[in-house]
């Protein structure tokens, strides 16, 4: 029988299930649920599955690996592309029927080429630049792209959409303020005839705090895993992972004994020092080493000594004298947040999440 995993992500999807309700609740809109970088590390095909009859119009994915993923899974809600394709991808995008975001005419010529080629049509949405810099088409560009996909040997193309993307709702209120403006111009000037047309711009962030008069889509990302990209929104999601170990080792050190490479820590007074079976190699920040952080034993807070390692960290449980090995740690979840830890370690919750890695043993429950 296998032993017990030293690391496990817990996974509660029932707490997934609420913070999309919420979302949808939340904005009135149409939710894109966004499950690129394997869902933020919690598992993209069990959340797709999961997922697949909530009656969601896409699936956002960052490429064609995670597209391909979905579709071996047999997953049936349409995926879409969120960024630029390499010429190289664009084929299996067209045999596959994914929808593509659009960033230039030369995209759309070689979409074109493809779909003739194999005698189908394609969806697909226009990316529209307003302000990330990363991809799409400027604003006064946007008449040129209609008019070259209006042309007649480009009918293949069926556009079913227009999105953009926030850079800093989270952060810059006056700029996202006129990133919504400008965009529900571009839409009201030339999309709002269309029907069964996806108009979409708003992140997490972007559904939380803004209010557009065009779009009739949200992308929740981190949100919809159950971490606000705002503080005071946080109490009304719950989060859907919970990272946990437990503890393998306590040991008595005198004082004046080092803990961990480069003794960084060295100890001010005899300790009782737990050893944890999680380190950096399970995805665990490295440089929240040397911050105050702590984890929590049993419910109860020990600060982390020294540096993390690849494989196990070590705290102080003096004040625990009923630690022992086998005792539950929790490095973050319900009762210690993601955004804590990004914080201690100098990052952001996007990337704690989506860099745990696969030794760390996911456990699903409904």
């Amino acid at each position: 029988m296998p032993s017990p995993p030293r690391a496990c992500a817990e996974i509660n999807l029932q707490a997934l299930d609420h913070n999309l309700s919420f979302a949808r609740q939340h904005s009135g809109q149409q939710t894109m649920a966004i499950l690129k970088a394997g869902a933020y590390g919690h598992g993209l095909v069990n959340f797709a599955r999961h997922l697949d009859s909530k009656g969601l119009p896409y699936f956002g994915v960052a490429n064609v690996y995670e597209a391909r993923q979905l579709s071996d899974a047999g997953i049936q809600t349409p995926i879409y592309l969120l960024g630029a394709t390499f010429p190289e991808e664009r084929e299996e995008i067209v045999q596959c029927g994914w929808t593509p975001c659009l960033s230039s005419l030369s995209e759309i010529d070689d979409f074109v080429r493809l779909c003739a080629k194999h005698n189908r049509s394609l969806t697909a949405h226009l990316s529209v630049d307003t302000g990330m810099g990363r991809g799409g088409f400027l604003p006064d560009q946007i008449p040129s792209a209609l008019n070259h996909l209006a042309l007649p040997q480009n009918k293949s193309i069926e556009l079913k959409g227009i999105g953009s993307h926030l850079p800093s709702a989270d952060e810059d209120e006056d700029f996202t303020k006129s990133q919504f403006a400008a965009f529900d111009h571009l839409v009201r000037e030339h999309f709002a005839q269309r029907e069964n047309f996806h108009v979409h711009l708003a992140n997490s962030a972007g559904l939380l705090d803004y209010r557009s008069t065009t779009t009739n889509l949200v992308r929740p990302g981190l949100l919809m895993y159950g971490v606000s990209p705002l503080a005071e929104w946080q109490d009304q999601l719950q989060p859907v992972m919970t990272l946990k170990s437990r503890v393998s080792l306590v040991r008595n050190l005198p004082k004046g004994h080092g803990v961990s490479y480069g003794r960084t820590s060295i100890l001010e007074k005899d300790s009782a020092v737990a050893t944890i079976g999680v380190g950096y190699g399970d995805g665990y920040p490295r440089n929240i080493s040397g911050k105050g952080a702590h984890i929590l034993i049993n419910g109860k807070a020990a600060p982390i000594l020294g540096r993390v390692t690849m494989d196990q960290i070590m705290a102080d449980v003096s004040h625990l004298p009923d630690c022992q090995p086998g005792d539950e740690v929790e490095l973050f979840g319900p009762n210690l947040s993601v955004t804590q830890v990004a914080q201690w370690a100098d990052t952001i919750p996007w990337e704690v999440l989506t860099r745990i890695t696969p030794r760390v043993t996911r456990i699903y429950s409904t």
